[in-house]
């Protein structure tokens, strides 16, 4: 059997932006000297004139992301989730969401699968941050073909997008032949009639795999990615919680304010229905070995399978 062919989503996310690059003169990426780790640096070796090193100094980037957008250009400011979303939070949300600036935010290394860099780097709260700007679209691809799609579709779409990846290779589990992305629709990957399980990032192969797991021990699973976190797919997790009447969530971000949180509000309001959520809990993490750490806190097929049985 051949082995699985494992990209992380930077990577994605520095080799597309060069695509977009060749054709749209208008596009111009900007990083907070990491652009080795966010891959920019891809972008900079062919474009070096449409590519700006802000420094360390994302707050400031946002800033001028900003700027650029209001004269017509189209900017991805770049760099780790942790400062993206959170060190610039006020910039975000008042110089480029507030006047609905069309800026789109690369945010990389994002969650546990950061690995040693520790908790300080590891963000698990940026999906919440970024759900909270008004107008502000939040996506999270599971895999490089949906990265890559991703970036496409946000450059097309002209308001502030805020595009999360990883730093940990993952299975490509989409073929590109057949896959198509649009803003705010999910993928049932999975029919099943027993659970919906609703993912969103590297936890969808995780959880595609516990499915077969559950499948094992006669649990018939239903699996859907959630790449668009908001706008969210509501009809579909509705029409999926209605078929199965048990709704978990996974995610690798807190389960505070996350994916879970944007199913339990739609479907609270609209179809009551038991939901668990499967994510990092109220705590700080801890530096370690990404796949361990993925593990650790519960976001391992096997993991996601036993949770699941409990709750089924």
């Amino acid at each position: 059997m051949s082995e699985i062919k494992k990209i992380a989503t930077r990577e994605s996310y520095g080799n597309t932006l060069v695509e977009l690059g060749k054709v749209h003169e208008d596009l111009v990426v900007l990083d907070a000297d990491l652009a080795g780790a966010t891959k920019t640096g891809i972008f900079q070796k062919v474009f070096p004139e449409r590519h700006i090193d802000c420094g360390i100094a994302e707050a400031n980037m946002m800033g001028i992301a900003a700027g650029l957008a209001a004269c017509g250009k189209v900017p991805f400011a770049s760099s780790f989730a942790m400062f993206a979303a959170g060190r610039a939070f006020e910039q975000v949300r008042n110089s480029i969401g507030y006047p609905h600036l069309n800026v789109k935010i690369g945010a990389t290394h994002a969650g546990i699968s950061v690995g040693e860099d520790g908790a300080t780097h590891q963000c698990n709260e940026d999906i919440a941050l970024m759900r909270s700007i008004p107008g502000m679209v939040v996506i999270n691809p599971c895999d490089d073909v949906e990265a890559r799609a991703a970036v496409r579709a946000a450059y097309e779409y002209v308001r502030p997008v805020y595009l999360r990846f990883g730093r940990l290779a993952i299975p490509v589990i989409n073929d590109e032949s057949s896959y198509h992305f649009e803003i705010g629709k999910g993928i049932t990957l999975r029919e099943g009639k027993d659970v919906t399980l609703i993912a969103t990032g590297l936890c969808v192969n995780e959880s595609l795999e516990a499915a077969k797991l559950l499948a094992a021990d006669g649990i018939d699973a239903e699996v859907i990615n959630i790449h668009t976190i908001k706008p969210l797919d509501e009809e579909l997790v509705i029409a999926s919680a209605k078929k199965t009447g048990k709704v978990v969530t996974v995610e690798e971000h807190s389960v505070i304010g996350g994916l879970g949180s944007a199913v339990c509000d739609v479907l609270s309001e609209k179809e009551p229905t038991r939901v668990m959520k499967i994510g990092v809990n109220d705590q700080f993490t801890v530096s370690g070995p990404a796949v361990q750490l993925i593990k650790k806190f519960g976001l391992d097929a096997e993991s996601i399978c036993a949770k699941v049985k409990a709750f089924v």
